[in-house]
């Protein structure tokens, strides 16, 4: 599969696997374990995750997932931006790590933008590396402003921004990406299927057919595409986490490429950055 690097030089799957909404449902615990099991097994060893999800069930049922794999796992987890303090974030991330059964996080993000300075939020960062709970750290949900003073306040460290990004929500291709591209930080892709809503798309299912194909799988594999992103796609079946598992071998043609593009333009304005 396709590597990505972050800034340390550190090389990951190119494809990853989301947890947003998982563990909500009992009765589909089991599924979404083995999911993520697959997951790994298959190659997308980059598992996401944060204290938010189900106010740290997720967190657990990963846990419960990786036991065993624990080597193999690329492991992310994300702060509240209120825990995000010198008093607080330190509790915060050995809280997430007990949910997760490990000792370590490798990379630990700022889920979104709070009250809390982010020169402050920097040094409580840099302070968990220094004490080995955490390999590196980055942000989610920031703009291009945000991550110029977050630059400024001392984080030239930081390894990758994870945001909305996927056919339907291009525009920080007009000023984001490039910056971040700049500074050799990937980009982390969530809902890289805008939560399955851009699936019935015309465009989208034309591709499909051509490759015979699911359209998350087009979806998927355009993102795969672009230098720099790494899709983290959630999965609760078996199944579903071996059609995502298929995107990272499928290769567009230019044909199909412009043909996405054309059908899901990228603004022509920019606009702030979107969240969900």
């Amino acid at each position: 599969m396709k590597t990505i690097r972050f800034p340390d030089g550190t090389a990951v799957p190119a494809l990853g696997q989301g947890t947003w909404m998982m563990a909500e449902n009992p009765a589909r615990r089991g599924d979404e374990i083995a999911a993520l099991r697959e997951g790994v097994e298959l190659g997308m060893t980059l598992i996401d995750t944060a204290e938010m999800y189900g106010e740290g069930e997720a967190e657990i049922l990963v846990g419960e997932a990786i036991a065993g794999l624990r080597d193999k796992v690329f492991l992310v987890s994300k702060a509240y931006p209120h825990h995000a303090s010198a008093r607080l974030l330190r509790r915060s991330c050995e809280a997430s790590l007990k949910r997760l059964g490990t000792g370590h996080l490798d990379l630990y993000l700022l889920h979104w933008r709070g009250a809390v300075p982010l020169g402050e939020t920097v040094e409580a960062m840099e302070r968990l590396v220094e004490a080995g709970l955490i390999a590196r750290w980055g942000v989610s949900n920031l703009d291009m402003a945000d991550m110029e003073e977050l630059i400024e306040a001392g984080g030239h460290a930081c390894a990758t921004d994870q945001i909305l990004y996927n056919l339907t929500r291009r525009a920080p291709e007009l000023d984001l990406l490039p910056w971040l591209a700049d500074r050799s930080m990937p980009v982390m892709a969530y809902s890289p299927v805008e939560q399955g809503r851009l699936l019935s798309h015309k465009a989208l299912a034309e591709v499909a057919r051509r490759h015979e194909a699911s359209p998350a799988r087009i979806a998927l594999a355009w993102l795969l595409s672009r230098p720099g992103i790494l899709p983290i796609p959630k999965a609760g079946s078996v199944r579903h986490v071996q059609d995502n598992r298929a995107a990272a071998d499928l290769k567009l043609s230019d044909e199909d490429i412009a043909q996405l593009e054309r059908s899901f333009p990228c603004p022509t304005a920019r606009r702030g950055l979107e969240m969900l």
